[in-house]
């Protein structure tokens, strides 16, 4: 962190390594796919100009969570609508797992918003309760409930038992 914050770009792509799914996940419970992916790099690139801010080097991970929110933030603010290309393009052989995927989303983004993005950083980007409440600054119990009724509400939703 030290040494990211002095100017050293492998140091910081450390950070980003380390950081970077729960930034993508933060983005993607906000924001549509394509736009998440996007917007990951405008975070990092936000942080790193003001990474001497940053004054307790372990909160990295709940800082650049909290810049990911306010770039989705920002991001409907100065929207401009536009038409979407239809979801069921063909673009790769995945295509069936990749409507499943975003299907999947779509019914996460339906659920109440406390569990949108515990789901997805649990889901999308693999992060463990702990991290989950490094990246959100949730308490892991907090974690842990909003994961148990998250999970709950998304089985009835989709229909699995």
């Amino acid at each position: 962190m030290r040494a990211a914050a002095a100017g050293d770009r492998e140091a910081f792509g450390e950070l980003y390594g380390r950081h970077s799914r729960a930034v993508h996940g933060t983005l993607l419970a906000r924001l549509p796919p394509a736009e998440a992916d996007d917007a990951v790099q405008e975070v990092f690139l936000q942080a790193m100009k003001r990474l001497s801010e940053l004054r307790d080097p372990g909160a990295f991970r709940s800082w650049v969570c909290a810049i990911a929110r306010r770039r989705a933030v920002d991001h409907f603010r100065r929207r401009v609508d536009h038409e979407e290309l239809p979801s069921d393009t063909p673009s790769n052989a995945n295509t069936g797992l990749r409507a499943e995927a975003q299907q999947v989303l779509a019914a996460i983004l339906e659920l109440p918003p406390a569990y949108h993005e515990p789901l997805v950083l649990r889901l999308v980007e693999g992060l463990s309760g702990r991290e989950i409440a490094a990246a959100t600054g949730l308490t892991a119990d907090s974690v842990r409930v909003n994961l148990h009724r998250g999970f709950r509400l998304l089985r009835q939703k989709l229909g699995i038992e």
